[in-house]
């Protein structure tokens, strides 16, 4: 079995930049022997569902715009780099970048915190179809559809790092 250390080493940065997730997982005794995608996913999932509204909105304000200003810098994790670049995002024309910073800058006005999609299987249009759809939300809705993106991303995270049974 792994350390409290090692476990929120390893899957700390599972929901970005908030081990506290992980350190919470272990802590509760959620973790066990055997670690597989559904074992680990589920118990990150029920501390993030069971944190409190402001600390899930956390985990929503640590996400990166899509496209912005992390991306352009070179400030993503490693994983959202990933991401990004597995969309398309990181090769977007100027005319399509304005699109992405626009959007970007309504949604966060509008809800108070960043676009959050799994662009995994997606392309720009894909993504540029569920912002414009997305935005005209309502922020409970809103902060539900992100909150499942984020468990999504969870998902699919772990779905690199561990077996699927």
């Amino acid at each position: 079995m792994l350390s409290r250390d090692e476990f929120v080493s390893r899957y700390g940065g599972v929901f970005e930049h908030s081990p506290f997730i992980a350190e919470r997982a272990y802590d509760d005794g959620f973790v066990g022997e055997e670690l597989t995608v559904d074992r680990v996913h589920t118990a990150l999932v029920a501390i993030f569902r069971a944190a409190s509204p402001e600390e899930r909105l956390g985990v929503l304000r640590a996400h990166p715009d899509l496209a912005g200003r992390l991306a352009i810098a070179g400030g993503l994790t490693e994983d959202s780099k990933k991401e990004q670049a597995g969309a398309g995002l990181d090769r977007l024309s100027a005319e399509e970048h304005a699109r992405f910073t626009g959007l970007n800058t309504a949604y966060v006005e509008t809800f108070g915190f960043p676009f959050i999609i799994a662009v995994k299987g997606l392309d720009r249009d894909d993504i540029l179809a569920a912002f414009e759809k997305r935005i005209n939300n309502t922020r409970d809705e809103e902060f539900e559809t992100a909150t499942a993106q984020v468990e999504r991303i969870a998902l699919l995270r772990l779905e690199t790092m561990l077996p699927a049974r």
